[in-house]
């Protein structure tokens, strides 16, 4: 085990642990779950270790030919996705329907934010030249009609990839011109003339997550991270090219109030947002922010009447929800298929 400045770093990414610095085989550290292992007494204060899940948030394990064959492709086009390095609880359900969340520009964040376990590091400008026709072949081989593309924060590159991002969705489109893109991108530091560069390459739908309520933006999110920021460049998006569809989500359970909620609900649609998604905030591990509360799915429903109420086109609203749960039903209006009352109802029957 070598050292970088006094820590100690795992030469083989396999066998850190989460909070561990290990060595990349691009040559850059990285953080393992994005935050560092709190010292003895630190911001270990409050953690729920034994805080039980409701019922409706236990998904099943993910499993099935489905989900085995997504994940060989995945394996074999030495593509990053969302589904794995966020820990997202669909990916049984999404992959076995033979779709998948493409995340770019590789799996390590120069950003930290305390909710997300996509590890921590500077790439250092590394990027995949061979990532666009990469990308291409696997929603060709998947057959997908709608597909979405996410990344992580690169604020080492001079346009936060921007490029790079474009680059991925021209080649898919060249590839499989009947297939429709989501960007769900970075924000690109607030440089509009990089948001520009993704919303012009292409895409049907551009998404930018303002995460949470403004009292809770940090501690939330990275500081560079900021709530006026995400709303200006959706914002941008939305005058640049009008006929683009926009898109949000926004975690629920880190302490926000339904008057926080409103108001955020508010901003995005003052900001030209079309659609937004609500989920519940699930702690990815014990060095990240607690969950503050667990909103039951007849408080989803709720949300997403008002949501509507405000003129969005759809608001995909349940505890499960991530923000590219089911986007290719974004606009059927009837909550991506979701039956809150009946998850609730039958995961009380289990």
């Amino acid at each position: 085990m070598s050292e970088l400045k006094g820590i100690p770093v795992v030469a083989e990414a396999s066998r850190a642990r989460s909070g561990e610095k290990y060595l990349t085989p691009h040559g850059f550290t990285a953080v393992r779950d994005g935050i560092k292992t709190p010292r003895s007494g630190d911001s270990a204060r409050g953690m729920s270790k034994g805080q039980r899940l409701p019922a409706w948030l236990r998904a099943r394990a993910p499993t099935g030919a489905g989900f085995h064959q997504v994940r060989a492709l995945v394996r074999q086009h030495r593509l990053a996705t969302v589904c794995e390095e966020a820990h997202c609880p669909n990916i049984g359900e999404c992959w076995n329907a033979g779709t998948a969340t493409i995340m770019l520009m590789g799996a390590v964040c120069t950003r930290a934010c305390r909710f997300c376990s996509v590890d921590t590091g500077n790439p250092r400008g590394w990027l995949d030249a061979e990532e666009p026709e990469n990308a291409a072949r696997t929603v060709e081989l998947m057959k997908l009609r709608y597909v979405v593309l996410t990344s992580v924060d690169r604020d080492d590159l001079p346009d936060g990839g921007a490029a790079h991002y474009a680059a991925c969705v021209r080649a898919i489109k060249r590839r499989n011109p009947g297939t429709a893109v989501e960007a769900l991108t970075p924000d690109f530091c607030g440089v509009l003339t990089d948001v520009s560069t993704v919303v012009d390459s292409g895409i049907e739908v551009f998404a930018q997550n303002i995460e949470t309520v403004r009292r809770l933006t940090h501690p939330v999110r990275d500081a560079r991270a900021g709530y006026e920021q995400t709303l200006a460049v959706l914002a941008h998006a939305k005058r640049h090219r009008p006929t683009v569809l926009t898109k949000s989500s926004l975690m629920l359970g880190l302490g926000e109030t339904d008057a926080e909620i409103e108001a955020t609900l508010g901003d995005l649609r003052a900001a030209g947002v079309d659609l937004v998604t609500l989920g519940q905030y699930l702690r990815p591990t014990l060095n990240h922010l607690p969950v503050e509360r667990f909103v039951t799915p007849a408080e989803f429903d709720r949300y997403r009447e008002r949501a509507l109420a405000r003129g969005f086109l759809e608001c995909v609203s349940g505890p499960l929800v991530r923000s590219s749960y089911r986007a290719e039903q974004a606009l059927n209006r009837n909550n991506a298929g979701l039956d809150n009352t009946r998850l609730a109802s039958e995961k009380k029957a289990v």
